[in-house]
């Protein structure tokens, strides 16, 4: 399966997490995002500047995971309404810390918040088949279209 990351060039050399707590993992758990597709990686990212074109070169991450690697999936009807607001963060961080501490899955399939039918993976790079079944395939260069407006 591959899957995409889109991140600031000078962080696609390799596949590591600042640790900063998101909507599904707490502080100092270093996940890797990724998402199904090259579209929702760049519409997550957008999300996340509010809808502000991020200033800056920009890399896009082509990750290769292994088809027989674990995946623990989270599905929408398992969450609770609104999940996908910031007020549900308390809920699907402990989820996504539950997932990270056993250890049990190397990918967490969890639906998109922008888009609930779609699908990012997260990864654990603390899981013991990371090395071995996660590796960086490619990477190139990702240009913003000059239509998002900029700061």
């Amino acid at each position: 399966m591959i899957v995409f990351r889109l991140t600031r060039i000078e962080y696609t050399d390799k596949l590591y997490s600042s640790g900063a707590a998101n909507r599904w993992n707490k502080s100092q758990q270093e996940v890797i995002y990724t998402s199904e597709s090259i579209a929702l990686c760049a519409l997550e990212l957008l999300a996340h500047t509010n809808g502000i074109r991020p200033a800056g070169k920009f890399g896009l991450m082509y990750i290769e995971i292994e088809n027989s690697s674990s995946i623990y999936t989270v599905g929408v009807s398992e969450l609770p309404p609104y999940w996908n607001t910031l007020s549900s963060y308390p809920y699907t961080q402990q989820l996504g810390s539950n997932w990270y501490k056993k250890s049990e899955c190397l990918v967490m399939s969890v639906p998109s918040a922008v888009i609930p039918s779609e699908r990012n993976m997260v990864l654990n790079p603390r899981h013991p088949d990371f090395l071995e079944k996660v590796r960086l395939k490619e990477v190139s260069d990702f240009f913003w279209d000059s239509r998002f407006p900029s700061k």
